[in-house]
């Protein structure tokens, strides 16, 4: 009798637990199934007021999130106004790589590595830059704010939250056919920002600012080391996956296999950047540009058209997701409640903020233009950039968005929570400065465009020579001969070399290009796919 009661005991314990278990698995999926309703919500009125003049997606995702925020204020009587909670380690793990991925798997890499160098200017000086002017503004207006409360490293870090960018409404208005290179400067620098924003942001939290005493160097040296070992894993890993692509041709039985390889193999090598503790963004970044420059060619054609659409979809999901999430986070009420600044200190830490991040952008993109200006003056068929696309580039990097959230959640959270008054006063800061860039600079950005490029739909306002670099009147036109030959005598090859010399001084961009390309043709388009760019390829098609 007494088993039988026990064993009545033990199936009423099982039969509660499993009830629990259901019930906490209902209420897990009653958020995710509400907000990827909103999110359809979302995709639906972006769609019907794409043609506007004013709004793009990033501004309806924002505004849809507000509003849902609201509905969800007043559902629950203020005490939520989210359907899931922000996690950092979410945002690093599964929304930025698809993002940064398909940036560099759709970047026009020819554009993009002719002005290799003035975006790296602007993606890495720039972020240097504007981050010691926002931290040396900040630790010294804050203070006179009555808000002296943060310490050393906290400055630093914001500086480095406020200089990452997010220049995706100005991509949106830009036409890339008709202006080349300004598209291809704010893109790039768009997402080298983003890199270097986090890498730098890792570093200074691996500062011990207690002993630095001469060592400040130190950050920039493991900057140097955390993007160039991330920049060559993400190269060896999009190697990778061509060699394999192209050895064990997949296609042949089934092409899921190739677009899958594609995707799982991208993901580990932002993955492994992130155990071997690297910049994720920096590897899958140019893990993205590898595979589309080889792994893309080794795939069916099938594959090439499925590659593009599911790399853009799931980039396009991941970036509406973050801003309607920062809609929503800007109406909790948790951390409103903890900040005990009066309204003024805080308005005055806004308008501190806003102020410092047009001072320390406009601190390097006017200089640096002109020094670009100034190094490519001598160099025949190179445009200059204009005053009128100083100032788009400019405006183009004043919001601010899903990087800068993240990197404030993880300095100032644990898991997007904090009890802290001082640092929930930094994330509603951070918050109210993404949406005030956002909204009001980013609904400026259409009209300022079309004001400063008029006829930019209608004409090319650049011009670069052909990929051949044979153009007429171009430096690199010389280029067609090689730099030494066993054929001709001594005198021809030492005189050949100072003329590729001199190019190479006059044009280097271009001319490493060129060099690079022969190099390309002759041994890595053989071993890892892709067609030849020579204009009369061997007849031989593993051959360039």
């Amino acid at each position: 009798m007494a088993m039988m009661m026990m064993s009545m005991m033990v199936a009423v314990n099982s039969t509660s637990d499993m009830e629990k278990n259901l019930a906490h698995d209902h209420a897990q999926v009653v958020p995710i199934t509400l907000f990827v309703a909103v999110l359809c919500l979302c995709l639906l009125i972006g769609h019907l007021l794409e043609e506007s003049r004013w709004i793009n997606e990033s501004i309806v995702a924002i505004f849809v999130g507000c509003i849902a925020g609201l509905v969800i204020l007043l559902i629950t009587k203020g005490k939520s106004s989210r359907i899931l909670t922000f996690n950092e380690e979410v945002f690093f793990i599964y929304l930025l790589p698809p993002i940064i991925f398909n940036a560099g798997f759709q970047v026009k890499k020819k554009q993009f590595f002719h002005n290799f160098l003035t975006i790296m200017l602007f993606g890495v000086v720039g972020v240097f830059i504007s981050t010691s002017i926002i931290t040396g503004g900040s630790w010294w207006l804050f203070p006179k704010l009555a808000f002296p409360y943060l310490t050393a490293r906290d400055y630093l870090a914001l500086g480095v939250i406020f200089s990452s960018t997010d220049t995706v409404c100005t991509l949106q208005v830009l036409n890339q056919e008709a202006t080349p290179l300004l598209y291809s400067l704010v893109f790039g620098e768009g997402v080298v920002n983003d890199a270097t924003s986090v890498v730098l942001f890792n570093a200074v939290q691996k500062l011990d600012v207690s002993r630095l005493n001469g060592k400040a160097l130190r950050v920039v040296g493991d900057f140097l080391y955390l993007f160039a070992a991330s920049t060559a894993l993400g190269v060896i890993a999009g190697l990778v996956t061509a060699y394999i692509l192209k050895a064990l041709t997949f296609g042949k039985h089934s092409s899921v296999r190739e677009i899958s390889m594609m995707m799982l193999m991208a993901y580990l090598s932002y993955m492994l950047a992130e155990l071997l503790e690297l910049s994720g963004i920096l590897t899958v970044f140019f893990c993205g540009i590898s595979m589309s420059h080889y792994a893309w060619h080794n795939v069916t054609e099938i594959s090439r058209t499925t590659t593009r659409h599911v790399f853009a979809t799931m980039s396009f999901i991941a970036e509406t997701f973050i801003f309607l999430y920062v809609g929503m986070d800007a109406l909790d009420i948790e951390k409103w409640r903890m900040t005990h600044l009066r309204f003024g200190n805080l308005m005055g830490i806004y308008s501190c903020l806003i102020f410092l991040i047009l001072l320390g952008r406009a601190a390097f993109v006017f200089p640096l233009s002109a020094l670009v200006n100034y190094m490519n003056r001598r160099v025949e068929d190179t445009p200059s950039i204009t005053l009128q696309h100083q100032i788009i580039i400019w405006w183009a990097g004043l919001m601010r968005g899903a990087v800068s959230i993240a990197l404030a959640f993880k300095q100032f959270t644990f898991s997007g929570v904090t009890s802290d008054p001082v640092k929930a006063t930094m994330i509603t800061n951070t918050i109210i400065v993404v949406l005030f860039t956002t909204l009001v600079f980013g609904c400026v950005t259409k009209p300022l465009v079309r004001h400063l490029l008029p006829h930019h739909h209608a004409r090319r306002v650049d011009k670069r020579p052909d990929e051949s670099g044979s153009g007429s009147g171009s430096p690199v036109g010389d280029l067609n001969l090689p730099l030494l030959s066993f054929h001709e005598s001594a005198e021809t090859n030492i005189s050949r070399a100072k003329e590729s010399l001199s190019m190479l001084i006059e044009s280097p961009v271009y001319t490493i290009h060129y060099y690079w390309r022969k190099f390309d043709d002759a041994y890595m388009r053989p071993i890892f796919g892709g067609p030849c760019s020579n204009p009369n390829p061997s007849p031989n098609p593993s051959e360039c």
